[in-house]
């Protein structure tokens, strides 16, 4: 009880000192277990946790998730989700910021990580914005409201991490972050709206776009799509693990 306690207070200190916290704790637990031990069981142990932790089949995800976000980034077509839902969105008040939400969703749906969502989306949307004179505020603020919804809206990093920790069943998991994913965006639009309402000038209408073009622009999203339902639908029916 006693060690416990100070591990804890020594871990506190040096997240205070400004240590970053993961090799704060790694410093609090091997010494900690040095004092315990000894340094050779400590040593064998914290070799083993590394090595188990760097070969673990489940962490190989993360960096193919952030392949496929970039690749997705190359290939434009983050670029052509943002276009179709300006030409859906753009014309109402604020209709590039909710665009820029809707489109951070979208891309969310097959990248998994809220820092490629939010870095992707911002060199495509913070040029148009300002090319309409959004508001900066709103502009950045839609941007980063928009990215926290890659670690909800499956496929997510998080929710795999959580599912290997937990050993929870990461399909559920995916299923599971749709509603809340929908809600936010959903809630992102309503704020959105309201502030461009009290205050036009912070997003103005951009340009009105004829429906036969917003029905074609519709093919532009075919392959974020197609995408989507083979990764969160192959983990759901066991094709892919």
């Amino acid at each position: 009880m006693e060690a416990g306690l100070i591990g804890f207070a020594v871990l506190l200190a040096m997240a205070f000192a400004g240590i970053h916290l993961g090799v704060a704790m790694f410093l609090t637990g091997f010494f900690g277990f040095v004092i315990l031990r000894g340094f050779e069981a400590s040593a064998s142990l914290a070799g083993t946790l590394i090595f188990d932790a760097s070969m673990s089949y489940g962490f190989a995800l993360l960096p193919l998730f952030l392949l496929m976000g970039n690749l997705i980034y190359r290939s434009k077509l983050s670029e052509d989700l943002y276009d179709t839902a300006n030409a859906w969105m753009g014309h109402r008040p604020g209709g590039l910021a909710k665009a820029t939400v809707a489109a951070c969703g979208g891309f969310a749906a097959v990248c998994g990580s809220s820092i490629v969502t939010t870095t992707t989306m911002a060199s495509v949307a913070m040029p148009s914005m300002r090319r309409y004179k959004y508001d900066d505020g709103l502009s950045t603020g839609a941007i980063a409201a928009g990215g926290t919804l890659g670690i909800l809206i499956p496929p997510s990093i998080l929710l795999v991490f959580y599912g290997i920790l937990t050993n929870s069943d990461i399909g559920k998991l995916f299923i599971a972050g749709i509603v809340p994913g929908l809600i936010s965006i959903i809630t992102y639009f309503v704020v959105i709206d309201v502030m461009t309402r009290m205050k036009p000038e912070l997003g103005p209408r951009g340009e009105r776009v004829a429906m036969a073009d917003r029905v074609r622009s519709l093919k532009k999203v075919g392959g974020i799509v197609a995408l989507f339902l083979f990764v969160l639908g192959g983990i759901y029916i066991g094709f892919v693990t």
